[in-house]
């Protein structure tokens, strides 16, 4: 019974810092922008509803759902791209919230 208790906190773990290394990917992505400055907009006008769409697939329930609006409001927004919205979702489920 405990090997199994202990294979289930494990992949918790596991799967804990995969969305933090996903989230910091997706917000150097949502940043991209930034290199490209004639484009910029265009850019996030087509990142926006991924970014979204991804924040609520990682994030299931209420904090999912906020997070998504929050991303995809970040992202159509000119010059608020750069607030690291994965990221900070994820210290809000990881850290703030226990």
């Amino acid at each position: 019974m405990k090997t199994i208790l202990q294979k289930s906190e494990h992949k918790k773990q596991s799967n804990k810092f995969t969305k933090l290394y996903l989230g910091i990917l997706f917000d150097l992505i949502g940043m991209i922008s930034y290199a490209i400055p004639l484009y910029a907009e265009t850019i996030d006008l087509i990142w926006a509803p991924i970014s979204g769409i991804l924040l609520m697939k990682m994030y299931q329930g209420t904090t999912g759902k906020v997070a998504g609006i929050i991303g995809f409001i970040e992202e159509v927004f000119p010059f608020i791209d750069i607030i690291p919205t994965f990221t900070l979702t994820w210290l809000y489920t990881y850290v703030y919230k226990k």
